[in-house]
C-alpha cells in the first residue's frame, strides 16, 4: 500500500515536471536527428496518430536495464490496471547487481540512444536523478545505490492530457482505499 502511494506520488511529481517543461513540439537541445526517428511504433514522423503505449515504454526500459546488468524487482510498484499505458515502474533489484552505478549509467545511455532526451539530471550525497523525454512521456531515472540500500527506479508517465486524467483518477481513488 506504501509503496503504491509512493508511485502515484513519484506519478504526480512526473507530471508536475512535464507541465513546467517547454512543450512546444519536443525538439532537444543537442540532440541528433535520428533521436527522433528511433521511436517505438512509428516510423518517427512529426503528428500522426501514433503513440509510444505504456507497453513499449516497458518494453525499452527492460530491455535497457537488463542489457545494462539489472534484474526487475519482482516486488516493485505496482500500477492500477486502468493506468497502465499511462504509466510505468521498474524497479531493479539493486542487491543482485555487480555494480548498481555503473548498470544504472548504461541503462540510461542506452535509453538515450533509443531516442529518449535527457532534459535534467540532479545529484546529492550519492544519489543521481536523470529526467528523460520521449513523445510526451516523462521518465525519471533513480539511482540511490551508493549507501546500504540499493534502490534504482525507472518511473515513466504519460503526460498528454487524456492520461493526465486517467493518473489524476487512479491516485483519487487510492487517497480514498
Amino acid at each position: 500500500m506504501r509503496k503504491a502511494k509512493w508511485v502515484a506520488a513519484a506519478a504526480g511529481v512526473v507530471l508536475l515536471v512535464a507541465g513546467c517543461g517547454s512543450e512546444g513540439g519536443g525538439t532537444a537541445k543537442g540532440g541528433s536527428s535520428s533521436a527522433g526517428s528511433s521511436a517505438t511504433g512509428g516510423s518517427g514522423g512529426s503528428g500522426g496518430d501514433e503513440r509510444l503505449t505504456g507497453t513499449a515504454v516497458t518494453k525499452e526500459i527492460t530491455d535497457a536495464a537488463t542489457g545494462a546488468g539489472f534484474t526487475q524487482d519482482s516486488s516493485g510498484e505496482q500500477i492500477p490496471a486502468e493506468a497502465k499505458d499511462c504509466m510505468v515502474s521498474w524497479t531493479a533489484d539493486g542487491e543482485k547487481a555487480t555494480n548498481p552505478a555503473k548498470s544504472y549509467t548504461d541503462t540510461v545511455a542506452t535509453l538515450t540512444k533509443g531516442g529518449w532526451n535527457e532534459e535534467r539530471s540532479s545529484g546529492a550525497a550519492g544519489s543521481t536523478i536523470k529526467s528523460l523525454k520521449k513523445s510526451s512521456w516523462q521518465l525519471q531515472a533513480s539511482n540511490h545505490s551508493a549507501g546500504p540500500l540499493k534502490l534504482v527506479m525507472f518511473v515513466a508517465v504519460d503526460s498528454s492530457p487524456a492520461c493526465a486524467a486517467v493518473i489524476a483518477e487512479a491516485n483519487a481513488k487510492a487517497k480514498t482505499s
